[in-house]
């Protein structure tokens, strides 16, 4: 087995001390270090709950212009599901650790470096750093500082969901205050952020979801975060032609579902209308109706935050999400989730899978 971790764990950024050494501590004397990790890795792909394994690993130097951070949080969202699957475009090579994203604090810096320190909150600024686990030694360049005065779990998951929502708003069509905006999958974190978002900027939101037992109260708290409309599928297709021709002008369609809500979305949507792909939890095609395209001009993209992400700096990005984490801060911008701690990995994991029935986003906390 220490064979095994010895030849494993480089690959996937973890390095162990040299063999003789009994204690990484004797050996490395007074440089900074990055102490032992407990980590969640898989060496192939398949079904998470089959091919991740939590193992410990030795704690080692850190190189000249590394830091060491002690992770704080880590939400477990689909497009890591997807990633440990082998089924998402941009993956990092196996083995690897779990995890996109996620917040830390930084415990010790290497000689090198200019714009860290200890103690600063940081969160990854590029995919593939494997953040499910306990500490994690990296270059600075791939953290990016974020403000302290916002619950963990807030600055954990920042940087995916809220980052996407704020993108499609802003960069796809020239929303003017007043007008308005449908999406499906309104429950999602995505979706969330949306309404609130929208709401800031006093465009309206049309929110479609699916029909579900507490429906009324599902309801009823997305128009507390502001929602001006939520409707399920079937209760759009009852509307009488002169109450749908009333709503149906929206400029932007947000589409995460596919099948048959995407079909839904393009209902709404009026003259000149864009609808936007970024998701498929459906796992179904996007069916689509000669008439609409031809004679309202609508028109149909997707968005990818990585692709954006390739296309803009670092700073950017820095100044995005610190303006979302500000936004918590004031109180404007909140969603759901569940905080599970990181000793109760599979429960957390189950239940982001979907094996315990409908569940918030998972959100890995590290005592």
């Amino acid at each position: 087995m220490a064979m095994l971790l010895r030849s494993l764990l480089p690959r996937v950024g973890i390095l162990l001390p040299p063999v003789g050494c009994p204690r990484l501590i004797r050996c490395l004397s007074s440089a900074a270090v990055c102490p032992p990790a407990r980590a969640a890795v898989y060496q192939q792909h398949g079904a998470p709950d089959h091919v991740l394994q939590l193992v410990e690993v030795e704690g080692r130097e850190l190189l000249e212009g590394e830091v060491c951070v002690k992770m704080l949080a880590a939400p477990i969202n689909p497009s890591d599901i997807n990633r440990i699957e082998g089924v998402y475009p941009m993956r990092p090579p196996v083995p690897a650790v779990g995890g996109t994203e996620g917040v830390g604090v930084v415990v010790s810096v290497a000689p090198g470096v200019s714009k860290l320190k200890v103690n600063d909150w940081v969160i990854p600024s590029h995919p593939h750093i494997g953040t499910w686990r306990t500490y994690i030694a990296k270059e600075e360049s791939a953290w990016c500082l974020v403000a302290k005065d916002v619950p963990e779990k807030y600055a954990a998951t920042v940087s995916v969901n809220p980052c996407t929502a704020l993108r499609m708003l802003q960069d796809i069509v020239d929303l003017k205050p007043g007008a308005s905006v449908v999406q499906n999958g309104a429950t999602s974190m995505v979706g969330q952020c949306v309404i609130q978002l929208a709401r800031l900027n006093d465009l309206q939101t049309i929110n479609l979801i699916r029909d579900r037992p507490d429906l009324n109260s599902v309801k009823e708290r997305l128009k507390a975060l502001g929602a001006d409309y939520v409707l399920t599928e079937e209760e759009l297709g009852s509307l009488d032609k002169k109450t749908l021709a009333g709503r149906a002008q929206a400029k932007l369609g947000l589409n995460c579902v596919g099948g048959s809500a995407a079909t839904a979305v393009m209902k709404l949507l009026g003259e000149g209308g864009v609808m936007v792909t970024y998701g498929g939890m459906a796992k179904k095609p996007i069916t689509l109706s000669t008439g609409p395209l031809i004679f309202k001009d609508l028109r149909l993209q997707g968005f990818w935050l990585g692709k954006w992400k390739s296309n803009h700096s670092d700073e950017e990005f820095s100044t995005m999400v610190n303006y979302l984490l500000r936004l918590v801060r004031d109180g404007k911008l909140q969603y759901a989730m569940d905080e599970v701690q990181f000793s109760d990995f599979d429960t957390a994991l189950q239940k982001a899978l979907g094996q315990q029935g409908s569940a918030l986003k998972q959100v890995l906390i590290f005592n």
